[in-house]
């Protein structure tokens, strides 16, 4: 089997290496969903990937959150894909789509949630209501674009987050940047804990 890891930032790529195997690859996309989508595809077509494993730092929301807690995704919405003013599809359903939901083949074994990914880091209120509205308590800059590509090309997606920061705790950015290091130290743990 052929496994690509794909991460945004080179911090995340560092929390994972000691999860690779010798025969892993590890692609470093950048943020957000155009550069995570371009570093999936080279994975599957120039690699030659069966499997992709996206990983990483978001954001939580909701009740029973914390910094550090790792989860599997089950499935990942664009949110800020919105085609309601043409044809009155709830956001993030792609024309054409019944759901606004990409599914994820699998979760790396961690508690199951939706994640809502966007172009954008969210650190105000203006965002909350849609991400209760589609049932997502995650929420980063890659992890649909990954999927999406994965869905594509009929490769299994494997895709677990770590929380860096949860809403209703002051400044997400704040907390971002306080809590990164401790977070990536809980995200290095769960991808030694898949090999």
């Amino acid at each position: 089997m052929k496994r690509a890891f794909v991460v945004a930032m080179e911090c995340e790529a560092d929390a994972v290496r000691p999860a690779l195997g010798p025969d892993d690859r590890l692609y470093v996309s950048g943020i957000g969903k155009v550069f995570a989508a371009a570093a999936t595809q080279r994975a599957i077509s120039e690699f030659g990937a069966d499997e992709v494993v996206n990983c990483g730092l978001c954001g939580g929301f909701g009740d029973g959150m914390e910094v550090g807690d790792v989860y599997g995704v089950e499935c990942a919405v664009e949110y800020d894909f919105d085609l309601s003013g043409i044809n009155g599809t709830p956001a993030g359903v792609k024309d054409g789509a019944t759901t606004p939901y990409v599914p994820v083949s699998s979760g790396g074994g961690f508690p199951l949630r939706r994640l809502a990914t966007g172009d954008r880091f969210c650190d105000g209120d203006s965002d909350n209501a849609l991400f209760a509205s589609l049932g997502c308590t995650l929420r980063d800059m890659e992890g649909a674009a990954v999927a999406g590509v994965c869905a594509a090309n009929g490769v299994k997606c494997v895709m677990f987050k770590c929380v860096s920061d949860v809403h209703g705790r002051g400044a997400m950015t704040r907390q971002y940047l306080d809590n990164r290091e401790r977070a990536l130290e809980c995200l290095s743990r769960a991808a030694i804990s898949l090999t």
